[in-house]
């Protein structure tokens, strides 16, 4: 380093030199367009758009200001072919150079045409096409999906189509974008919303009238082709004209050339079922009088066949007999019935004079009777013996010991004895004088 030649003239700086390839850039790179494909797309919190765009041998970093995202109401993902329209700018703290974009379109015909088959055969390789996936469709749906713009003649003609052919099903719009950079993620939304409901519609239509190839383009979307796929109800794709055909018409169910022949495809004609009706009714009328006919001939036969007149003596021959058997029956039957009333009614007289009713009669008379007898005598003897226990309780009294205490008087007992007299008294006994009302000891 100490024997380099010094530089005579002025050297700038980084930020000098970045300066000047600034100025040149984005002076001379102003109102550019470029084509390419889309990825590493993210939003930042505040709403700026930062992705790149590159082809085969090189890339190009973007910025779409939130400002400029909300008017042009993109809807940006990774992998979609468009055209960029805006101005090169140079950052100066990264030391890179970098697109303002201020337009976005989708591409040209020729990519798009190319994209198209590079889809076509991957999903044809996935098996995304294959008849084995195809659900069957309903031959009588009563609630039909639509997934279309909802200002579109596409929806106008679905409609007055369903009101002409069957108007006993119900339609169940679900307007999404049919074209533009937002078209492909309202349509998929619009499936799986219809695929998660929990009282499904029996079959969605999905499409939209003719137009370009990039009108139609969002039909040709991996994510809408997916949802297909993926979606659990009978589908009908119906994009543009007859000779339009899109990813969609592949993976759905069935392919209409357009919307009004898809209606044609997902409903009968109500005029030809009346029609089938009154034939069939007419046909079952026709039968019923031939089979009603050739039975009344055939039992009009059997009434005169010999057979059936040989039978007929038969049952007449045996109808006699029974005749004459259910008289004898019943002849033999009342005599017998005319005996046995006879004999019950000489038993129950019998019976009667027999009949314990008039001993038990009797012997209750009797019982009666010696009752009252009874009854009698049990009051004189209770009498007496009042009388008697009267008498005996009056001579108690009087020899009751007591009584003359009641009067007045009083009794001396030694050891609980009475002494009655002199003779019995002794002075040397503990002495108790009792009055009516109580007792006294003397020692």
């Amino acid at each position: 380093m100490a024997n380099q030649i010094p530089f005579t003239f002025d050297i700038p700086s980084v930020s000098q030199l970045t300066h000047q390839i600034k100025q040149v850039l984005e002076n001379q790179f102003r109102d550019i367009l470029v084509e390419g494909e889309i990825s590493n797309v993210k939003q930042s919190r505040n709403g700026h758009y930062y992705f790149t765009v590159k082809d085969d041998d090189a890339q190009l970093p973007c910025v779409i200001w939130r400002s400029t995202a909300m008017r042009l109401n993109v809807d940006l993902r990774d992998g979609q072919q468009v055209v960029l329209g805006g101005d090169i700018q140079v950052y100066a703290p990264h030391g890179r150079y970098q697109m303002i974009v201020n337009l976005v379109q989708q591409a040209g015909i020729g990519k798009l045409q190319q994209k198209f088959e590079e889809l076509k055969k991957k999903l044809e390789k996935e098996g995304l096409f294959d008849d084995a996936y195809k659900k069957p469709l309903p031959p009588f749906p009563m609630k039909i999906g639509v997934i279309t713009s909802s200002t579109g003649a596409a929806f106008q003609d679905i409609r007055s189509t369903f009101e002409q052919r069957w108007p006993a099903a119900t339609l169940y719009l679900y307007h999404a974008s049919v074209q533009g950079l937002n078209a492909a993620g309202e349509l998929t939304r619009a499936i799986q919303f219809f695929s998660k409901q929990d009282s499904p519609v029996d079959i969605l239509i999905i499409g939209r009238g003719g137009g370009s190839l990039e009108d139609l383009w969002p039909f040709n979307e991996e994510i809408v082709a997916r949802a297909l796929f993926n979606c659990p109800i009978p589908t009908i794709s119906a994009v543009g004209h007859e000779v339009d055909f899109s990813i969609s018409d592949f993976v759905a169910d069935a392919r209409a050339a357009t919307p009004t022949q898809a209606v044609i495809i997902a409903t009968p004609d109500i005029n030809e079922l009346r029609y089938q009706v009154d034939d069939y009714t007419l046909a079952l009328d026709t039968v019923l009088q031939q089979k009603i006919q050739h039975y009344r001939e055939y039992i009009h036969r059997l009434t005169h066949s010999h057979a059936l007149l040989a039978v007929q003596d038969k049952m007449k021959y045996q109808k006699s007999r029974a005749l004459n058997a259910t008289e004898k029956l019943q002849s033999l039957l009342e005599r017998t019935v005319s005996g046995k009333k006879a004999g019950l009614q000489q038993v129950a007289g019998e019976l009667h004079q027999k009949s314990p009713e008039l001993k038990i009669r009797t012997y209750i008379n009797r019982t009666d009777s010696l009752r009252e007898k009874l009854g009698n005598r049990f009051e004189k003897v209770i009498a007496r013996k009042t009388v008697l226990l009267q008498n005996c309780i009056s001579g108690l009294a009087e020899l009751n010991p007591k009584a003359p205490l009641e009067r007045g008087f009083s009794r001396i007992l030694q050891d609980g004895t009475w002494i009655r007299n002199k003779a019995g008294f002794s002075e040397d006994k503990s002495t108790e004088i009792e009055w009516k009302d109580g007792r006294i000891t003397l020692n």
